[in-house]
């Protein structure tokens, strides 16, 4: 089997698929491993690290392979240079971007989704999602720091005593949590809030006060782990009950997110007037709507005296372990897909295989990607009647998922 890698083409992308370690071990196990020139230059891994790796590095082969590995789904040009019959594995919107899977439809693609991966134990080891999520959640915090021109830490010093900086973290699924840690760690005093009172303990255990709003949300959370959609007499009790909060509040990371749909509001602009001057909102959330009502998505503005950032594929401004922590991922993925003498087998009795998988035999036939192609369930056999529901209805986010159960 030949495993390609192209180079990134989407703004902003520095990750890439696949890092010489794991090609190296691919290479052991009977894959042939090519790369397009310079593929990962952006997150530092010169062409001559994966050829001592045993992978080949040649002009115009980034997407020949059997199976192509990507990070961000593939561009129109993209498509149209791979082969019929060929695999498919990336980051690829199926939620979101029913243009792209009908793309993929249409070429012949049988394309693999990392968001799409089913929510069990046996798949942990290829949630892309959780990995990402944990590199946003750690560069939130630090960009929090940094922007706030306040000690994070308290200090007792001979001119004087600092309070230490006051975070709330909003949302603590995986980003949310790396978020908590990582200002902690950096000596801030953290409070978090999440509608899914069953992560109360984790926030604790890092040591964060676990912010209980005096408001009523039944069944918060939904049979997948994530936050289900709130109602929105839910969403504006929630949003009232915030804003005294998130007013003493130094410093605000917000990451809630409910897959495959527009971010929850959470921060409306009387809590950003309540809040200090010269206090920071980092709005993980940002690319999918944002959870504060003042967000620019890829910009930092300030409004009403507070900075507030709102990222743009955060996971891609650390590539170098972004790159390494999703390499993993793809790997765990390729181990269900090639067989002991390298060979690519596709076995989609398997509930992984089968709910990642996007786009087969021309069709779509991930759930959630025909509902947002406008197409009707499928039914009868083939890769689209042995789906999981629940496994479909995972989707990609700028923020981050929910810790497994």
């Amino acid at each position: 089997m030949k495993l390609s890698v192209p180079k990134e083409t989407s703004e902003g992308e520095r990750r890439v698929a696949l890092v010489p370690e794991v090609a190296k071990k691919l290479a052991a196990d009977g894959v042939e491993v090519v790369l397009e020139p310079g593929a990962g230059d952006a997150s530092h891994l010169p062409d001559a690290l994966y050829e001592e790796a045993g992978a080949s590095v040649a002009e115009g082969q980034g997407l020949s392979g059997d199976v192509v590995a990507k990070v961000a789904a593939p561009s129109t040009e993209e498509i149209g240079r791979m082969k019929e019959g060929t695999a498919l594995i990336g980051f690829l919107s199926p939620l979101t971007a029913p243009n792209t899977a009908k793309a993929l439809a249409d070429a012949g693609i049988t394309a693999f989704a990392m968001e799409a991966i089913p929510r069990i134990s046996r798949a942990q080891s290829m949630d892309a999602l959780s990995s990402q999520a944990t590199v946003a959640g750690y560069r939130a915090a630090l960009i929090t720091a940094q922007e706030l021109g306040r000690f994070f830490p308290g200090l007792t010093t001979a001119a004087g005593t600092i309070r230490p900086a006051k975070v709330l973290v909003l949302g603590a699924g995986v980003a949310g949590l790396q978020a908590i840690a990582t200002s902690r760690r950096l000596g801030a005093v953290v409070s978090a809030f999440d509608v899914r009172s069953a992560v109360e303990e984790q926030i604790q255990s890092l040591g964060a006060k676990f912010v209980k709003l005096d408001i009523d949300l039944e069944d918060a959370e939904d049979a997948g782990g994530y936050a289900r959609q709130l109602t929105d007499e839910e969403q504006q009790r929630q949003r009232e009950a915030l804003a005294d909060v998130i007013g003493g509040m130094d410093g605000v990371i917000s990451t809630a997110a409910v897959p495959g749909r527009k971010a929850p509001l959470l921060i409306i602009e009387d809590a950003v007037r309540q809040m200090k001057p010269g206090s920071v909102i980092v709005d993980l959330a940002a690319e999918t709507g944002g959870n504060c009502e003042l967000t620019e998505a890829g910009q930092t503005v300030v409004r009403h005296h507070v900075k507030i950032v709102g990222p743009a594929n955060l996971a891609s401004s650390m590539p170098d372990h972004a790159s390494q922590l999703y390499a993993k991922n793809v790997q765990a993925l390729l181990g269900l897909m090639v067989d002991e003498e390298g060979a690519l087998q596709l076995n989609f009795d398997d509930e992984v295989i089968a709910g990642a998988c996007i786009t087969h035999d021309r069709q779509i036939v991930h759930l959630g990607a025909r509902k947002a192609a406008g197409l009707p369930e499928p039914g009868g056999g083939g890769a689209a009647g042995r789906e999981k529901k629940d496994a479909k209805e995972s989707s990609q986010s700028a923020a981050p998922d929910a810790p497994r159960k």
